[in-house]
């Protein structure tokens, strides 16, 4: 029972320090992102003239960074707007490969009370800096370097007791004798942990700790490398074809280095120990020289390279950037401002989106194109899509550290988004059905009738424009001057409405015939008009503005009539 319960306790010691040690590398990851997230972008950008500087650069970076898939996804990212060329964005990725590497290289080294120090610095500045500037993220990279080095020496600790395990040794030696099952396990433990770094780090804490022969151990090294390379290739397995490109080039090199080092690492790992003069950093050392030797193995050959991945990942031959989204940039998520500057960009572009589908909804309204109604369909498919990326992005976003302003952000943005989505059902499953009724019955509006539909399909667009604009400025008084069209629409839909009536008592025979359809477009006009003005709320809530769904400075008799407005019956179509 003894012996059951040390088991226990030194499986929940591993269990502890191996979570210690993923939760360390995405806090380095995240506080480095928030603090030089900007400055590491411009420097890939600025240094990817030649294939050399953009290795160096991409070792630079990463090694910042602490994470190679957040530099690939980067660097997809300005391939899928063409902001870099392939070869080069993998030179980036080949120097990126050698930061990680490094990376784990130096916190490996045998620091002793380092870790105290970086954890008492690190807190003090985070707590110092109440603000969420560069100071406070800067000191949670500290933190997260400390825990890292806690994590190692937590590692060896845990990993000692392991080494005498029957057990343990028992299944090791099962998965020594099958490579392939090895490197798959390297390479699931890495996807789930989304860092390379942990798992080589893990590995060279057993390795040293006596519970992995040398060839065990350079078989899991190397299903890290695959496993880090295949995480970015998974996690855009929705982009555009341009953006993942880059990815699976990377991960044809490191392909192509498994197929090399697995069938000799035994004698790799023998050549390699005679060499080191550190026994317990011969994995991280083994690592490290794998990487390099990878990147200069394939920097002459970065163009044939692409052009093969080109070949194999040809452009689609229909328009793909026209049905997806053109401003999310996934390599930016650690960073909430900038991902939320990403989404306001997209939803923008969501609203132009509709307001397209609102002009085309009119012109369908006053003529006979069936075609021009198919068009309008396809464009709602593309509005979903948009509204979806958009939706999930934020979710991601939503789960990193924000301010107040950041989720008050981003609340905004959602709400937008959402009623964007809804006035694009309404155009495609209510306003262009009635069209195509109206065309199909041969009707036609009586020219005060459309006038009257066109007047209220003008004021409709104008706010779809300002809501546009109180997005983008957070101005209070477009705010404001939004939510007063609320009234004025409801106004100007009633007016709209009587006076139909009025056509049908003199026995207008267009009135008659379209009075159904003439009120339904009234009505969903006055539904989309509703949505768009949703989204002044949070802003002019977030100012104080508002006091029970009403303005706080409006005159009582301005808010009298208004509801006496609002009361009046409608009549039914």
């Amino acid at each position: 029972m003894n012996a059951v319960d040390s088991t226990t306790s030194v499986l929940i010691h591993l269990a502890g320090a191996v979570a210690l040690l993923i939760w360390a590398v995405r806090l380095v990851r995240t506080g480095a992102t928030r603090a030089f997230g900007s400055s590491l972008r411009q420097a890939l950008a600025r240094f990817t003239r030649n294939r050399f500087t953009a290795l160096a650069s991409g070792a630079a970076v990463t090694l910042v960074l602490q994470s190679s898939t957040a530099t690939t996804l980067l660097l997809s990212s300005f391939a899928g707007q063409s902001l870099i060329t392939l070869p080069m964005a993998l030179a980036v990725l080949l120097g990126a490969n050698i930061g990680t590497a490094l990376a784990a290289f130096l916190v490996s080294l045998d620091l002793g009370w380092i870790w105290g120090l970086c954890l008492a610095v690190g807190v003090a500045l985070y707590l110092a800096n109440e603000a969420m500037d560069r100071a406070r993220n800067i000191g949670r990279v500290l933190v997260g370097i400390g825990l890292i080095l806690l994590s190692l020496v937590e590692l060896k600790s845990a990993a000692a007791p392991l080494a005498q395990s029957p057990t343990f040794k028992l299944i090791l030696q099962a998965l020594a004798g099958e490579p392939v099952i090895a490197v798959l396990v390297a390479v699931a433990a890495t996807w789930l942990t989304h860092s390379s770094l942990a798992i080589v780090l893990l590995i060279a804490s057993f390795w040293s700790g006596g519970l992995l022969s040398p060839t065990m151990a350079v078989t899991l090294i190397v299903g890290a490398n695959l496993g880090n390379a295949l995480v970015p290739v998974i996690d855009q397995l929705g982009a555009p074809i341009a953006q993942r490109r880059v990815a699976v080039a990377n991960l044809l090199t490191r392909l192509v280095i498994a197929v090399i080092v697995i069938p000799f690492a035994g004698p790799l790992a023998g050549w390699f120990s005679s060499l080191s003069l550190h026994p317990g950093r011969l994995a991280v050392e083994l690592h490290l020289a794998l990487n390099i030797a990878g990147g200069l193995l394939f920097l002459p050959f970065i163009t044939p390279i692409s052009d093969l991945v080109l070949r194999l990942m040809p452009t689609a031959p229909t328009n793909e950037r026209v049905i997806r989204p053109l401003y999310l940039d996934p390599g930016v998520l650690d960073s909430p401002s900038e991902a939320l500057a990403c989404a306001m960009r997209e939803t923008l572009h969501l609203g132009d989106r509709v307001g397209e589908m609102l002009k085309d909804t009119l012109t369908l309204l006053d003529g006979d194109q069936i075609k021009l109604s198919r068009e309008i369909s396809e464009a709602d498919d593309g509005v979903d899509t948009i509204h979806e990326a958009i939706k999930l992005y934020l979710v991601r976003l939503s789960r990193s550290e924000l301010s107040t302003e950041e989720s008050r952000r981003l609340l905004e943005i959602v709400t937008l988004n959402t009623n964007l989505e809804h006035i694009g059902d309404v155009i495609d499953k209510n306003l262009r059905e009635l069209a195509e009724k109206k065309i199909r019955k041969g009707y036609r509006f009586s020219a005060e009738g459309l006038a009257e539909i066109s007047a209220l399909h003008a004021r409709v667009s104008h706010s779809l424009r300002l809501a546009l604009n109180v997005l983008a400025t957070r101005d209070i008084a477009l705010a404001r001057q939004l939510f007063d069209e609320k009234a004025v629409m409801r106004s100007a839909e009633r007016r709209a409405t009587e006076s139909h009536y009025e056509r049908l008592r003199s026995g207008v025979p267009e009135s008659i015939e379209t009075s159904s359809i003439h009120l339904d477009v009234l009505r969903d006009l006055k539904r989309i008009h509703g949505h768009i003005t949703s989204i002044a709320y949070p802003i002019l809530e977030s100012a104080g503005e508002l006091r029970e769904s009403r303005l706080r400075h409006r005159e009582a008799s301005a808010a009298e009539a208004d509801f006496d407005l609002g009361m009046v019956p409608q009549p039914k179509g």
